[in-house]
């Protein structure tokens, strides 16, 4: 099944539902950055989480960024999520693995780390980007995602994501994210039916391992609510903006003397993207150019 985000609503509007397959992008995350399982399973639910909280955003343009920095063995997961679909992100330990927590699962919670921070950069295009900080939960993303939503945008929200990681990789991953607007959040039986019927989902990537699509998950979770199933279906993928030209212009940066020295003792130089793993080399010639470039400009 095709990574793909579906929008709903339920309730006369009173309700919004967003659903995302992941599967592929979080499976290239996977090899781009040869993450183990639990990191594997960390950022592709960082991932799907940055999908759902940017799909409510309006702007052209607009991007959130996810930075969730607990005291695990993890270390640092960084998520850059847009409007358009696309995604990107990194974990600062890719390496580390864990044992299986108390449920059989893989160790999400542990690898984060309980204690720590959740920062989260919504950029809509024009100003100044809105930021948020909220302490984590539990460090396993669904729930430090929701702990957010409810205390940095005071809205009733209940979120589910998950990533099934096998021997020859990701086998699924995705999420559901269900609010309350303000106009429902009065009615607090709504709110607590809501958050009792995504509780009991036996997470989300089982169904989606039988079979299950987003409309028919969508249907079992609010079809009895007026549920309305928005026809826009928009794909998802993991895509990097990292060039060689973006590259040239930070080397650039480093000045005069310093290009001379990777000149001189590395005979050009390498970078390597944090968010994709992309390697760029930079030749002799092309560092050449930028002593030449940076003489030029200061004339």
């Amino acid at each position: 099944m095709a990574d793909q985000l579906i929008r709903a609503t339920a309730a006369d509007g009173g309700i919004r539902a967003v659903g995302v397959i992941t599967t592929r992008l979080a499976e290239e995350a996977r090899r781009r950055h040869q993450l183990s399982y639990v990191a594997t399973a960390a950022l592709g639910r960082t991932m799907s989480s940055g999908l759902l909280l940017a799909s409510n955003m309006k702007r052209e343009g607009s991007r959130v960024n996810i930075r969730i920095k607990g005291t695990g063995p993890l270390g640092g997961i960084l998520v850059d999520a847009g409007l358009d679909g696309t995604v990107r992100g990194y974990v600062d330990n890719p390496e580390v693995e864990l044992p299986p927590n108390g449920k059989g699962k893989l160790d999400v919670g542990g690898a984060v780390g309980a204690e720590g921070y959740l920062y989260v950069v919504r950029d809509v295009g024009y100003g100044y980007p809105y930021s948020s900080t909220v302490e984590l939960v539990s460090g396993e993303i669904g729930d430090d995602i929701a702990h957010y939503l409810v205390n940095s945008e005071q809205t009733p929200s209940a979120i589910v994501v998950g990533v099934f990681v096998g021997a020859d990789g990701v086998g699924a991953s995705g999420g559901l994210l269900v609010q309350v607007l303000p106009k429902a959040a009065r009615d607090e039986s709504l709110v607590e039916i809501l958050e009792s019927r995504v509780a009991k989902l036996s997470g989300f990537t089982p169904l989606l391992q039988v079979g299950k699509t987003l409309p028919e998950i969508f249907e079992e979770l609010l079809g009895d609510m007026g549920l309305v199933i928005l026809p826009e279906i928009q794909m998802l993928r993991f895509h990097c903006g990292c060039s060689m030209n973006r590259v040239l212009g930070a080397l650039k940066m480093l000045g005069e003397e310093e290009l001379q020295d990777m000149i001189e003792k590395d005979e050009g130089a390498e970078a390597i993207c944090h968010f994709c793993g992309e390697v760029y080399q930079a030749s002799i010639d092309e560092l050449v150019q930028l002593i030449e470039d940076l003489r030029a400009d200061s004339v």
